[in-house]
């Protein structure tokens, strides 16, 4: 089951994109075309419908949406976040003041469809490792300003989050370990810090192995094919955790995951999923 929606941060995002929309923070009046040809008290009623087969995300997102706008809005969602729908499947119905739900409209569309693409594709990838005892990871790629409404729509496709951000996981990186000195002297200096579960990024089979002696907890394991997954993952021989990351496709993910490795990231999941398509219609 996906985690739950941050509606404090949701409620940020949505008023950024909103002031965005309207030119300012009068969010009805800004809407010149609204108000010069709804009428004050003409009401809408409309249905959401997925266009076509998606892993839907964001409902409580979209419906938040319409109230800051409309508060009395009457949003009701027939089905819920991380369900798999067919196209033509009625997601939610809407009714309130005509000229309030259509200057909202556009930013719940916008963010339902961007949080929908991320599940929908993200679905794609745990489909593909389904029964290997591998679990899909999401990354800090994300679109900036969105990070967790990115994140919590990759639950809702079956993955799980990674580190939040910089502030929540030490991550050491393969500039972390240039300037370092090495990767061994980067996991003993983090280890020195007091810092938890530290993961170290490896580009060869010797960098796991000073890795893992020097107590890193977890293993990224950079760009490897699946051979040298292999070799890395019997290397370690449990004495840690293994990551497998960089370039990961539909095509390369399964025998990445059959290689006996923890965890697989994958960046494209929030970095380049397309949105979904979303109609909302007057009905």
């Amino acid at each position: 089951m996906p985690s739950k929606v941050d509606m404090i941060d949701a409620r940020r995002v949505i008023l950024a994109a909103l002031t965005e929309d309207v030119g300012g923070t009068d969010l009805e009046g800004g809407d010149i075309t609204s108000s010069s040809v709804i009428p004050a008290d003409l009401r809408f009623k409309g249905v959401m419908q997925a266009r076509h087969e998606m892993v839907v995300s964001g409902l409580p997102v979209a419906a938040e949406a319409f109230h800051m706008v409309v508060p009395e809005a009457r949003f009701a969602a027939k089905v819920s976040d991380g369900q798999k729908v067919a196209a033509g499947t009625v997601l939610a119905e809407i009714e309130g003041p005509a000229r309030g739900l259509l200057t909202a409209e556009r930013t719940a569309l916008n963010l339902l469809q961007l949080m929908s693409g991320i599940a929908t594709v993200t679905a794609q990838y745990a489909e593909k490792i389904a029964g290997t005892g591998c679990t899909l990871l999401d990354t800090r790629k994300t679109i900036p300003g969105l990070r967790k409404l990115s994140k919590y729509a990759t639950t809702c496709g079956g993955a799980s989050n990674h580190r939040m951000g910089l502030y929540d996981g030490v991550l050491i990186k393969d500039n972390h370990i240039a300037v370092c000195g090495g990767v061994g002297a980067a996991v003993r200096a983090a280890k020195s810090a007091g810092h938890p579960n530290i993961e170290a990024e490896c580009d060869t089979l010797e960098q796991v192995a000073e890795a893992v002696e020097a107590g890193a907890d977890i293993v990224l394991l950079d760009n490897m094919g699946p051979d040298m997954l292999r070799q890395a993952v019997a290397l370690v021989a449990k004495r840690c955790k293994t990551e497998a990351s960089g370039g990961v496709t539909l095509d390369t993910i399964r025998a990445i995951a059959e290689t006996g490795v923890d965890f697989v990231s994958v960046g494209r999941i929030t970095q380049s999923a397309p949105a979904v398509d979303i109609g909302l219609d007057w009905s």
